[in-house]
């Protein structure tokens, strides 16, 4: 299991935080996704075929780069 902590600056309440939990939830391999829109983090813990570079895609394609 990986557990990667992205800074992600776009994230400005808990509704920006829900709509990326919910989306990252959806790939296979994201076993939990957690933010925090007070430090504009959100950690996500995830095992194959999820990559780090598939969840900084879907980040992007969500309109929330990570830093």
């Amino acid at each position: 299991m990986t557990t990667v902590t992205y800074s992600i600056p776009a994230i400005n309440c808990g509704h920006c935080v829900h709509t990326i939990k919910m989306e990252l939830s959806d790939l296979d391999g994201v076993k939990s996704v957690e933010g925090d829109p007070a430090a504009k983090t959100v950690t996500v813990e995830y095992d194959a075929p999820a990559t780090d570079e598939t969840i900084r895609s879907l980040l992007n394609e969500i309109n929330y780069p990570a830093a």
